[in-house]
């Protein structure tokens, strides 16, 4: 069963359990996908002759919607396995020297496609984002508010998504490669972040 297809409190009993799937970066992926279903809905909402002229660019913004959500998820399943590679990585045998330099290469790799899956969901979600601050001033003003909540859900997933890169950086020994994930995440963290407060002041101005 694909992960979107279990109810709600399903999941959320699962995410509640003492099972480390799904854990942080599938709640991350989970918000980014509730996200983007808002975005989705306020651009199904504005419809109408009043927004007549701007019937193709809603479509369009529904079908990235769309398409985000798909990505979320299989982002939110990635994440788990992601989980499942480490711990396997971890429980590799260490006796012998070749043992542990195998053991060791697979905990490196492990650990870097941990950290690219959350990044992934950090540069989607700076792109979804992107989208609904084109048309912030051109959506039905009564889902306004909407939006804004579309934005913050975004936003919070790159948040959440970052605290997930960090804790695996921990396990990845090429310095160089890790500085090219925090300059990667500090751009992503500071650009998305001006972005959601830029598109919340023309919210709330056009409450």
């Amino acid at each position: 069963m694909a992960v979107f297809d279990q109810s709600i409190r399903q999941f959320l009993e699962e995410a509640g359990s003492k099972s480390p799937t799904p854990g942080g970066g599938s709640i991350a992926a989970l918000a980014a996908a509730l996200g983007a279903s808002m975005g989705a809905m306020v651009a199904n909402i504005t419809v109408g002759s009043k927004y007549e002229a701007m019937q193709d660019d809603m479509k369009a913004v529904v079908g990235k919607m769309v398409s985000a959500i798909e990505q979320f998820e299989n982002i939110l399943m990635k994440d788990m396995d992601c989980f499942n590679s480490y711990m396997t990585a971890l429980s590799m045998p260490k006796r012998s020297e070749q043992e542990k330099a195998a053991r060791s290469y697979a905990i490196q790799e492990a650990a870097k496609r941990a950290a690219d899956v959350p990044l992934e969901l950090m540069m989607r979600c700076e792109e979804i984002i992107n989208v609904l601050e084109e048309v912030t001033n051109q959506v039905n003003k009564n889902v306004i508010s909407d939006l804004g909540i579309a934005v913050i859900m975004l936003e919070a997933a790159i948040q959440s998504a970052w605290i997930t890169v960090e804790i695996n950086l921990g396990s990845i020994k090429n310095d160089g490669l890790k500085q090219k994930y925090l300059e990667a995440g500090a751009a992503i963290l500071k650009k998305s972040a001006e972005t959601k407060q830029n598109v919340l002041q023309r919210v709330r101005s056009r409450l």
